[in-house]
């Protein structure tokens, strides 16, 4: 009896163990169940990885663009970056799901990663990425009719070729262009959604070195050899750089460095310590305001706008050194003539007063009207006048000239050289603002 007992005791304990929901199989957290509006779109009942239609027509794909802001254009690194919301336009009938009030649906990333949606890329892109603070900046919207939106927040850093040969006068033209990556135009129809009108700009956009003139859209086919045509769109914007910044920072600095260098035109020829290091100065300086420039810009291989101005105005600087040292050596080559004539020319001494000599006409060979105008032989200071006066009395006499070679050089003996500086104080300034006219009218 007691064994009896003790089996029914077991039995019994064992039927509640099994019903106990202690005991119950727990469910596989690997499957979560399918949301309300999964069913309701009948998610499981399609196989999403084809596309819609297919083996059918091409899918049209519609696209709209709205440009958040233009952050950087870098010349160095010939690229821009923009922040834009994308959104594509299409419709899946495997989505269609019926409705009484026609509202659509509107879903987060979660459900973008279970359905079909198209594959866009930016081509000549270097970096992108999708926002994701605080979530995935990614919207769907599925319609009862199938049509779908789908809506994402992307800041795209894409390559722009520069024309630099007018910088910093010059107007740029950059493209992002959008692609899809796997489907030909045999599949899938990229098209603008409302023409020009898909791409609308924030009002607020302002850059610091560039003015936005426009933006429009294009739409071409691109051909690869190994996979065949694909529709791309083309988003164009045009830049017209300020030039109010260069002007401050390169052209009004060069430009006063050359007329500092036209300064030693008005100083005495002797002053070599006032005329050699303002020369030096300048040029210097011009090669610092060169390098600076260069430095933030790219190594191309032509000739930009700002490097011709640069460089003509270090010639300018550069020739008013060149000319200081053309007036001191022929300065010194006069000097030399005239040591060597005294040297050959009998003393002078019997001459009571070399004033009285150079107004005899019967000696000197001049009227009285000649003394007025002898400053017209280009003097110098200091007692010159009287040494080229005592240099023309002697060579007047038939026996001194007798004893002096006839030499053209000793007929001329004074070159002047403050008609060198003369002439620069007119030229240096006059070529200079015609290359400034002629600059200016060209690249403006």
């Amino acid at each position: 009896y007691s064994i009896y007992f003790l089996l029914n005791v077991f039995l019994q304990l064992k039927v509640f163990c099994f019903h106990s929901p202690i005991y119950k199989r727990s469910p596989d957290l690997t499957k979560s169940p399918m949301t309300k509006s999964e069913q309701l779109l009948r998610i499981d009942n399609h196989d999403f990885t084809m596309r819609p239609a297919f083996g059918g027509p091409p899918i049209p794909v519609g696209v709209d663009v709205q440009v958040e802001s233009l952050d950087t254009i870098s010349e160095v690194d010939m690229d821009f970056t923009m922040t834009l919301y994308l959104r594509h336009y299409w419709k899946d009938e495997r989505l269609s799901f019926p409705s009484t009030n026609n509202q659509s649906m509107t879903f987060d990333s979660r459900l973008v990663k279970k359905i079909w949606v198209p594959d866009m890329f930016f081509v000549h892109s270097k970096r992108s990425f999708i926002h994701d603070t605080t979530t995935d900046n990614v919207m769907l919207r599925v319609y009862p009719d199938g049509n779908v939106l789908y809506s994402l927040r992307v800041t795209v850093t894409a390559m722009c070729n520069m024309d630099l040969s007018r910088f910093p006068l010059d107007t740029q033209t950059c493209s992002l262009e959008i692609e899809s990556y796997a489907y030909t135009d045999d599949d899938l129809m990229l098209y603008w959604k409302k023409g020009n009108e898909s791409l609308n700009t924030d009002d607020r956009i302002s850059l610091s070195q560039f003015l936005i003139q426009k933006f429009h859209t294009t739409t071409k086919l691109a051909f690869y050899s190994s996979t065949g045509w694909y529709n791309r769109l083309y988003i164009h914007f045009t830049l017209r750089r300020h030039i109010f910044f260069f002007l401050l920072q390169t052209y009004f600095p060069a430009t006063l460095m050359v007329m500092l260098s036209w300064v030693s035109f008005w100083i005495d020829r002797r002053a070599v310590p006032a005329r050699v290091p303002l020369g030096i100065t300048t040029v210097l300086t011009m090669s610092t305001i060169i390098t600076g420039v260069n430095a933030s810009m790219p190594r191309v291989s032509y000739i930009k706008a700002v490097d011709i101005y640069l460089w003509v105005s270090f010639v300018f600087v550069f020739l008013s050194v060149i000319e200081y040292a053309a007036v001191n050596y022929l300065s010194t080559v006069q000097e030399r003539k005239e040591r060597k004539l005294r040297e050959r020319l009998p003393c002078t001494c019997g001459i009571g007063n070399p004033d009285e000599m150079m107004i005899d006409p019967q000696i000197t060979g001049y009227g009285s009207m000649d003394v007025n105008t002898t400053g017209n032989y280009g003097m110098p200071e200091n007692g010159g006048r009287q040494e080229q006066i005592l240099a023309q009395v002697a060579l007047n006499d038939p026996q001194i000239a007798n004893r002096v070679k006839p030499s053209r050089g000793y007929v001329n003996i004074w070159i002047d050289t403050h008609a060198i500086d003369k002439y620069s104080r007119v030229v240096f300034p006059g070529a200079y603002i015609l290359f400034n006219i002629i600059y200016w009218s060209i690249y403006s």
